[in-house]
């Protein structure tokens, strides 16, 4: 009898906690919309309008998302490399918002028109094969395995 009155107040006390939780749920340091509207506009000069359409609750946290990756100089891809794939995933999608603003992020980072067209048809050919692949149904440990095969042979080949 001990042990179960032990595990309804255990039970009791998650519960309470839990509810805590649900009432005064846990705020980041500073990530508010206004501290993050003040970064924004100390970054970029200006707050785009596509921060006003997120809900308060969000602003800080796509805020950090941006100045974290694509925005940051210390990352493994460099700025160039981050808006030419930015601009091949918006074609796929396709995104015409995402399309202009990549192409232009592309180019302010020192990505000529080649190297644009190049994103873009490397976005359709993985596009294409991903096409027939998956609507072929094509195995996918067979695949793996002749890919693996491939670069075998690839690396052998460049020894």
């Amino acid at each position: 009898m001990e042990k179960s009155k032990r595990t309804l107040k255990s039970l009791v006390i998650v519960a309470s906690v839990g509810a805590l939780f649900t009432i005064a749920p846990a705020k980041a340091e500073d990530a508010t919309a206004t501290a993050a509207y003040k970064d924004i506009q100390a970054t970029l000069g200006t707050v785009p309008d596509m921060f006003k359409t997120l809900p308060d609750v969000a602003v800080a946290g796509a805020w950090a998302e941006i100045k974290g990756v694509q925005l940051n100089p210390n990352t493994a891809l460099n700025g160039k490399t981050k808006e030419l794939m930015g601009l091949a995933v918006a074609s796929q999608i396709p995104c015409q918002y995402c399309i202009y603003f990549h192409t232009l992020a592309a180019k302010a980072n020192g990505a000529s028109d080649e190297e644009i067209k190049e994103a873009i048809a490397m976005a359709a050919i993985v596009r294409h094969w991903s096409t027939i692949l998956n609507g072929s149904q094509v195995d996918l440990a067979t695949f793996k395995k002749q890919t693996d095969d491939l670069f075998a042979a690839v690396k052998a080949k460049s020894q």
